[in-house]
């Protein structure tokens, strides 16, 4: 059986000593009282609840799935799920960075990410049900009038009711411009919504008494494509005037998904038949309200990455300790033992080291992104809120898919250092990877983002934020530029971060000559970047521990870090060198195939 270790120490390790997220909320003052102790109270509670209530549920919940009764349209969760769901409310854990006004605790974003690490490494599968419902509180807080936030906030932040996002249809994934849903206005200013929608994480089940559904759909006189989708809310059970559910809305579950992996989330086939519904935004507006939505939902996959990266990496360390296999090349290490451990030798240290590297890289680079949220949402000046949301948009991409990109490498490294027993489903291994594959390409592909990133953020305007994102990296250059000790972390980044402009400059001019150069290079282009953040950040973590180690703390943590941090550079930040080398290939050995791919 698997086990789960909260990674607590990173995580105070991030937030209080590289970000030092305390100081930072000092200027907000929503969060001017939230320190490092109250922070870490939280998440020594949050990580309680991960690894005693929803861990133990993963293997269990995978083997069982979900249930749906044809005739009544109704999804049973696996055995426990809906239970560890009441204590989750019981604990107020979603309230955790909700409004206030809503009945939330307030917390900043940053908290709720930790949390939400630990839940997705415990139970990927179960923390997807309230994992959707943040997405849609935060549309609604965004877009919603002050009658339907009324209506439907405070129940959700108390996770009475939960919530989804019902984009796709059978016919169209990412490209929505294409859905036929349609929303026909009455007299009383609802809509009758009737269509059909697929893959909807969360879309049915029976841990509370009403689901709120998020549903792009498309009024009679919409322009054709992109700009002619709506949002609209349509419950699963019509709400009455005093709170109170009324009668079933013609929503419900036609099937759920058969699926590789996440088999205790229910995927669900959901129909619209005339379900009443009531309009978020301006009409033909809706990508708008939805991609505040998707934005938070991009995150929170590549959280959900993260987590898997995180535990697979753990029991995979605990395994590599005790299994013993042949001798270490270099001589006999366990001369009490028949055979060494297999953690002696360079490969299998190799993937482990690996796992660890993506993994508080990963931590790194999603809790700078929660703080900028942070930032974005609650700092009392203008400029910091505008910059902040910039750079978040500019990160986003790279959190959804070199994150789970990051997580497929590494849980597939995690497994193999089983061998033939990370095969077996008892260890919780394949589950790890066949949980994780999901990630790449929901919430749109990678190679959506990877087209977004290079495509929108980095050339839609001429580079301006990724030489914002330089200035950090140059700064950083600056302060430790003539420090010898930091030379290995510093070195590589400054290289990179100069080759970058060139890069991206020589990609713009290709791309302006023929749009097919930001297809052929953009999947490239935002690992390369990856590895540039990667790179920061590790660099930043490397700094942190050196003046550590030199003020004389013998924690062995920091020896730990720093051990990870030149692993990281000597081992897979190189890889920057052959991606750079075939996102300059070009389109036409992808393209001038015909007589290939006859």
């Amino acid at each position: 059986m698997p086990v789960y270790n909260p990674p607590l120490r990173d995580m105070q390790f991030v937030m209080h000593e590289v970000l030092k997220v305390a100081d930072e909320y000092k200027a907000m003052p929503r969060h001017a009282e939230t320190d490092a102790d109250t922070i870490n109270a939280i998440l020594e509670e949050g990580g309680k609840f991960a690894s005693e209530v929803t861990f133990p549920l993963n293997i269990s919940g995978d083997e069982e799935g979900c249930k749906l009764n044809q005739e009544t349209h109704e999804v049973t969760t696996p055995k426990g799920f809906k239970e560890a769901y009441a204590k989750y409310v019981e604990g107020g854990w979603p309230a955790l960075s909700c409004d206030p006004a809503f009945g939330g605790q307030g917390l900043p974003i940053t908290v709720n990410q930790c949390f939400y690490e630990m839940l997705n490494s415990a139970n990927q599968a179960w923390t997807m049900y309230p994992g959707l419902t943040h997405g849609a509180y935060e549309a609604l807080h965004a877009h919603g009038t002050p009658e339907q936030q009324q209506t439907y906030l405070p129940k959700m932040t108390s996770g009475e009711w939960t919530g989804t996002m019902c984009l796709t249809e059978p016919h169209c994934g990412t490209d929505l411009g294409m859905l036929r849903t349609k929303a026909e206005p009455q007299a009383d200013g609802t809509y009758k919504i009737t269509g059909n929608k697929i893959f909807i994480s969360a879309g049915e089940h029976d841990f509370v008494s009403n689901i709120i559904h998020l549903v792009l759909a498309r009024l009679p006189d919409a322009p054709q494509g992109s700009k002619g989708i709506s949002l609209f809310i349509v419950p699963k059970f019509l709400v009455n005037a005093d709170g109170s559910l009324g009668k079933r809305n013609g929503v419900y579950c036609g099937g759920l998904e058969h699926k590789m992996g996440i088999h205790g989330n229910a995927t669900a086939q959901i129909v619209l038949d005339g379900a009443v519904g009531t309009l978020v935004g301006q009409p033909n507006k809706g990508l708008n309200a939805m991609f505040v939505m998707m934005n938070a939902a991009r995150i929170g996959v590549g959280c959900q990455s993260l987590g898997l990266t995180e535990v697979a990496y753990q029991n995979a360390l605990a395994y590599a300790k005790d299994r013993i296999q042949m001798r270490s090349l270099s001589g006999v290490k366990a001369k009490d033992k028949p055979a060494d451990p297999i953690i002696v030798h360079p490969d299998v240290r190799k993937m482990l080291l690996t796992a660890k590297a993506y993994a508080e890289g990963g931590r790194a680079l999603s809790l700078y992104c929660s703080l900028l949220i942070d930032r974005e949402l609650h700092h009392p000046d203008e400029k910091v809120r505008k910059e902040s949301e910039e750079m978040v948009a500019l990160l986003t991409p790279i959190v959804k898919a070199f994150l789970t990109d990051n997580g497929h490498i590494a849980t597939n490294a995690c497994m193999q250092v089983f061998g033939g027993h990370g095969f077996i489903k008892e260890w919780g291994m394949e589950q790890f990877v066949r949980d994780n594959r999901i990630n790449m390409i929901y919430e749109g592909t990678n190679t959506v983002q990877s087209l977004d990133l290079l495509g929108r953020k980095v050339l839609g305007n001429n580079g301006a934020t990724l030489k914002k994102f330089g200035k950090l990296v140059g700064k950083l250059v600056e302060e430790e530029g003539v420090n010898e000790k930091m030379a290995e972390f510093i070195n590589p980044i400054a290289y990179l971060g100069d080759q970058m402009t060139k890069f991206t400059t020589e990609l713009g001019f290709k791309a302006f000559q023929n749009a097919d150069e930001v297809g052929a290079a953009s999947v490239d282009y935002l690992r390369v970047m990856g590895h540039l953040v990667f790179g920061y950040f590790w660099a930043r973590m490397a700094q942190v521990a050196l003046k550590e180690i030199e003020a004389g703390n013998t924690d062995p943590f920091y020896q730990a870090k720093l051990q990870t941090a030149r692993f990281y550079f000597a081992r897979l930040f190189p890889e920057t060198a052959t991606l750079m080398r075939t996102a300059r290939a070009g389109a036409k050995s992808l393209l001038d195939t015909e007589a290939a791919l006859a």
